[in-house]
């Protein structure tokens, strides 16, 4: 099974885009802006949340955002898929058609369209890698 890679890929709440971890600061992190370049020190209070933490809520399991990611290139044949300004029904039938059993009490329609606004930025950046999935051992 195939994933994308968000390694040091950042979203920092009550800011707007998508950021790259630069290093660690005395009072926060340095992130880089994905869209300007533009760097900047994220306070250590700040809420920054790592793509590569994030997953959907589905009924039975959580599935990591990366795999989510995975589903929408290969729907999509790599190439942008639903803009995150679509109408929410359109967005929320895509959705489903990706994650059939995804929660819906638990799933917001903003949490659909950060994962469509997400994806194309990265896409659009070319920062999404698809990279062989390491499976876990189970003893």
């Amino acid at each position: 099974m195939n994933t994308i890679k968000l390694k040091d890929i950042l979203s920092i709440s009550g800011k707007g885009g998508l950021f790259t971890y630069i290093a660690q600061a005395r009072n926060g992190i340095v992130v880089e802006s994905i869209d300007d370049n533009k760097r900047h020190v994220a306070a250590a209070t700040a809420r920054v949340s790592s793509l590569e933490d994030i997953a959907i809520f589905t009924h039975d399991e959580e599935v990591p955002l990366a795999d989510i990611f995975f589903m929408i290139h290969e729907k999509a044949d790599g190439k942008e898929t639903l803009s995150h300004k679509s109408p929410v029904k359109e967005l929320k039938s895509y959705f489903e058609e990706l994650v059939p059993d995804y929660d819906e009490e638990r799933v917001y329609v903003s949490d659909i369209k950060k994962v469509f606004q997400w994806y194309n930025q990265l896409l659009g950046h070319d920062l999404l890698e698809v990279v062989e999935k390491e499976e876990k051992e189970s003893k």
